[in-house]
């Protein structure tokens, strides 16, 4: 037996749809503040339909673009260049998970170096 559109979820529920352990959605709920599903008696949790929608738009994000919890506030937010209802998959993430590998295979760590070596500098300075 499946729930009639329009019904709330689980949690439970949700996270057997979107392949996550429930510990994921709740971890969710603190870095995400717009996902808010409603708490009945004993913290139960039900997800309304707008809750599902903002859960599967962060779990694309995540786990199927590539962005860190970060970037995906950012991009959820309008301020990573992914308009709030707009389709992420047309834009580029963010933050990537990893630099691209150059052609040659060897990536170019020059510019990490530098900020490294500033960064050591400013805390030997401070030390």
């Amino acid at each position: 037996m499946t729930k009639q559109s329009g019904a709330f979820l689980t949690i439970g529920e949700l996270s057997a749809e979107l392949n996550v352990p429930q510990h994921i959605l709740r971890y969710w709920e603190t870095r995400f503040p717009m996902l808010r599903p409603l708490q009945r008696a004993g913290n139960r949790r039900y997800y309304r339909v707008e809750d599902v929608e903002l859960a599967r738009r962060i779990h694309r994000l995540l786990n199927v673009e590539g962005y860190t919890v970060r970037g995906a506030q950012q991009a959820l937010s309008g301020k990573g260049g992914v308009p709030k209802g707009g389709d992420a998959a047309a834009a580029a993430p963010v933050e990537p998970a990893a630099a691209p590998v150059p052609a040659n295979g060897v990536p170019d760590n020059s510019a990490l170096i530098a900020r490294l070596g500033a960064i050591r500098a400013k805390l030997e300075a401070a030390l």
